[in-house]
């Protein structure tokens, strides 16, 4: 990947744990909302920069992104940034891919590496996320486990940003509620 900050914005959320908190110092936590808001001002809705012109820092990357629960949403926005960043998603909804079922999970992570530059998964048990991570050789982003929402967690302290200013997040009490992951 072309951009520091965006291989760290990748490799972050991901990796053999799952909780992005946890796995982001101040500093990288920091960097990666900063890119974010950058990639939204140059990339979002509301950007005065033409989409087919602005830099597409994935060009040649792909994401496997894997859907055991489904999402508008998390789709939506997924596949329309690699888009916009210059890659490409490939969705594999329940009966695209059984993970552990017709095929170990191992050999699903082994095969989806080879092909792809990134693996996304929403899944049902965290445990999923846990061994796809153990036995993939390219990053894998939580998309959502029935322990940690990193991808949600993110948009929320942008959200919280906007609302509050960056310099006015620190000290305060947030509560989240989602839904079970039933």
């Amino acid at each position: 990947m072309k951009h520091p900050l965006l291989y760290l914005c990748v490799t972050i959320v991901l990796t053999n744990e799952s909780n992005l908190i946890i796995l982001c110092s101040n500093e990288e936590l920091r960097g990666l909302l900063d890119l974010s808001k950058e990639f939204k001002a140059t990339y979002g809705k509301d950007s005065s920069v033409e989409p087919t012109t602005a830099a597409k820092p994935l060009t040649g990357k792909s994401v496997a992104m894997i859907f055991q629960k489904r999402s508008t949403r998390t789709r939506v926005s997924s596949e329309t940034g690699m888009s916009l960043l210059g890659g490409h998603a490939l969705f594999l909804g329940p009966s695209d891919v059984q993970l552990g079922v017709n095929e170990s999970m191992r050999d699903t992570a082994q095969v989806l590496s080879r092909f792809n530059s990134i693996i996304l998964a929403r899944v049902f048990g965290h445990k999923d996320i846990l061994e796809l991570a153990e036995h993939a050789t390219v990053p894998v982003i939580n998309a959502l486990s029935d322990l940690h929402h990193p991808l949600q967690t993110l948009a929320d302290l942008m959200a919280l940003e906007d609302h509050f200013g960056t310099d006015n997040i620190r000290g305060k009490t947030v509560a989240w509620v989602g839904d079970g992951n039933k």
